[in-house]
C-alpha cells in the first residue's frame, strides 16, 4: 500500500466518523423495541441509510435517492412522518438496528445465510452480481478484444496472491475469503472505509489495483471512469434487500412486504430504478457542482450562507433551508407580490434596513438575515426554547410577527401552550382563518390564512434534517472525491 493511499484512509477515516448525526444510542430508547404499532403511535418511522450517489444524496438542494423515493413511498403509505438516520459503516447500522436505535436498516444488503441468523430480511428490492473493478492497460484503445483480456484479469482464481480490496463491513470480503478458498491459494483482502465509488476512484487513479463492488454501480461509474474495466464477474445474481430486527413481532415484516411485493411491479417503481441506474441520470448526479457529496455544497452561495448565518447564531445549513424553500437558489426570482431574490425579501422591507434587495445576492441575504434578527428580538424573550423559537421565527419569517403573536395569544386562551408550535400554535395560525378565532378580542392582525407558514415551517426543518444528515457543519465533502456508494452492502 502506498504512502499516500495510507494518507488517504486517514482522511476518509476522519470524516466517516463525522458523518453520523448523533452517536450511536441516543437516537432511541435502547431498552424499548419497537414494531409496527408502536411506530404508528409515535407516528414516525425511524431508519438509517447510507449516503451515496444509489440511496440518498442531494442534488439542487433536494434529497434524492433510490432508497430514500422508496422510503418516502413506505411511509406515504403508513400515514406517517419518515426520520432518517445515516451511516456508512455498515457493522454500526447493524448494532443500531439490533439495539432498537431505528426500525428499519434501508440500505442494499445482500442477502446471505450467515446475515439471517441475526436479522429479518425483506422481500427482495433488487439483485445483482459482484464484479472486479481493475484498470485497463495504457493505450488500451489500440487493444484488440483479445490482447485486453490476456492483460486483465478474467478468472476470478487469477486472483490468487493478489490484493482486493473492499468496503469494510460488506458482504464481499465473506464472499471473496470462500472464493480464495475454493482456489485453494490465499487472496490477500483489505477492508477499508470507502464505498464502492471512491473505490472505484481509487482505481482508475492507479492507488490500488484491484476493488469488488456490485454490477450497476459499476455500470453507472463506468461511464465516468471510461479506463476501467469492469467486465470480470465474480459471481451470480444476488438478492438486495433491507432489513429489521428479529425481535419483532413479525407486524413491520409483514406489512413491509406486502408493501414491496404490490409497489415492485408498479409503474412508479420502474420508472424510479431506471431513473437511478439505467439512464444518463446518474452521471449528470455525480458529475455535477450540484451534487453535494462530491462538492460538499448546497448550492453556489454557500459561502456567503456561512458568512452570514454566524451574524444571526444560526447553522448554515437551516439558512440553506430556508433559502432553497423561498427561491430554488435562484439569485433574480420575483414573487406574485414583488418579493425579490435568494431570500424572497419585499424590497420595502429592504429598504426600512437600507438595503437595496434588487442589487446583488450578497445584499439580498444580508436583507433577509437582518429580518430574522429583528424576529429574534420580538421571540427571544418570548419562547424559551431555542428549537421551539426557531419554528416561531421561521413561521413569522413567512407571515410576518403580528399573525403568530395573535396565535400564541389564542394558545394561551384556549389552554394551550403558546411556546410550543407543533399541536399548539400552528394550529391556532391554521384557525385564524376562521371568523370565530379571527374576529377575537386577542386578536390584533385579523384574517390569516395560515396553512402556507405552517408548511414553510415543516418543509424548512424536514429539509434541514436532510442537509445534517448529508452536508458537514463545516461544508466540506464527505467523501473521497466522487464519494457515494453501491445500492449494495
Amino acid at each position: 500500500m502506498t504512502k499516500k493511499l495510507f494518507v488517504l484512509l486517514a482522511i476518509i477515516g476522519t470524516l466517516f466518523l463525522s458523518c453520523s448525526k448523533k452517536p450511536a444510542g441516543e437516537i432511541l430508547d435502547n431498552s424499548e423495541l419497537f414494531d409496527l404499532d408502536s411506530i404508528r403511535t409515535r407516528g414516525r418511522l425511524i431508519v438509517i441509510t447510507d449516503f451515496n450517489s444509489a440511496n440518498y444524496f442531494l442534488y439542487k438542494g433536494e434529497p434524492m435517492g433510490f432508497h430514500y423515493e422508496l422510503l418516502k413511498a413506505f411511509s406515504d403509505h403508513l400515514g406517517i412522518d419518515l426520520e432518517i438516520h445515516t451511516g456508512n459503516n455498515v457493522e454500526d447500522a447493524f448494532a443500531r438496528l439490533k439495539t432498537g436505535q431505528v426500525d428499519l436498516l434501508a440500505m442494499g444488503l445482500t442477502v446471505t445465510p450467515s446475515r439471517s441468523r441475526d436479522i429479518r430480511f425483506t422481500e427482495s428490492l433488487d439483485s445483482t452480481r459482484m464484479i472486479l473493478v481493475q484498470r485497463k492497460p495504457n493505450r488500451w484503445r489500440s487493444l484488440t478484444a483479445a490482447e485486453l483480456d490476456e492483460r486483465l484479469v478474467r478468472n476470478p482464481l487469477e486472483l490468487s496472491h493478489l490484493t482486493v480490496y473492499v468496503q469494510k463491513g460488506s458482504s464481499h470480503a465473506e464472499y471473496l475469503n470462500t472464493l480464495s478458498g475454493e482456489a485453494g491459494e490465499q487472496m490477500t483482502i483489505v477492508e477499508i472505509p470507502f464505498e464502492a465509488e471512491g473505490l472505484i476512484d481509487l482505481v482508475s487513479k492507479g492507488e490500488i489495483e484491484f476493488a469488488v463492488c456490485d454490477q450497476n454501480i459499476a455500470l453507472v461509474n463506468s461511464a465516468r471512469f471510461p479506463d476501467i474495466d469492469i467486465t470480470t464477474t465474480l459471481s451470480s445474481h444476488q438478492n438486495l434487500a433491507w432489513a429489521i430486527r428479529k425481535s419483532n413481532s413479525g407486524q413491520l415484516e409483514n406489512e413491509l412486504n406486502q408493501w414491496i411485493k404490490t409497489f415492485r411491479e408498479t409503474q412508479t417503481f420502474a420508472i424510479l430504478y431506471s431513473k437511478y441506474f439505467r439512464n444518463s441520470n446518474p452521471v449528470k448526479f455525480l458529475k455535477s457542482e450540484n451534487y453535494s457529496l462530491r462538492s460538499g455544497k448546497v448550492s453556489q452561495w454557500d459561502n456567503l450562507i456561512k458568512t452570514y448565518s454566524e451574524k444571526i447564531g444560526w447553522d448554515w445549513r437551516l439558512l440553506a433551508s430556508l433559502i432553497c424553500q423561498e427561491s430554488r437558489f435562484k439569485p433574480d426570482v420575483v414573487s406574485r407580490v414583488g418579493a425579490y431574490g435568494l431570500m424572497q425579501v419585499m424590497p420595502e422591507t429592504g429598504k426600512h434596513f437600507g438595503i437595496d434587495v434588487t442589487a446583488s445576492p450578497e445584499l439580498n441575504i444580508m436583507a433577509g438575515v437582518k429580518f430574522i434578527d429583528w424576529l429574534h428580538e420580538i421571540f427571544d424573550s418570548k419562547i424559551a426554547d431555542e428549537k421551539e423559537r426557531t419554528k416561531f421565527i421561521l413561521a413569522a419569517y413567512n407571515a410576518g410577527p403580528g399573525h403568530i403573536l395573535d396565535a400564541m395569544k389564542l394558545a394561551g386562551k384556549n389552554g394551550m401552550d403558546p411556546q410550543v408550535w407543533d399541536g399548539s400554535v400552528a394550529v391556532w395560525v391554521l384557525k385564524k382563518a376562521e371568523p370565530k378565532y379571527y374576529n377575537d378580542s386577542v386578536v390584533k392582525y385579523g384574517y390569516f390564512k395560515g396553512k402556507e407558514s405552517v408548511a414553510f415551517v415543516s418543509q424548512i426543518l424536514e429539509r434541514y434534517e436532510h442537509y445534517r444528515n448529508i452536508l458537514p457543519e463545516n461544508g466540506e465533502s464527505l467523501t473521497f472525491n466522487s464519494g457515494g456508494d453501491p445500492p449494495r452492502k
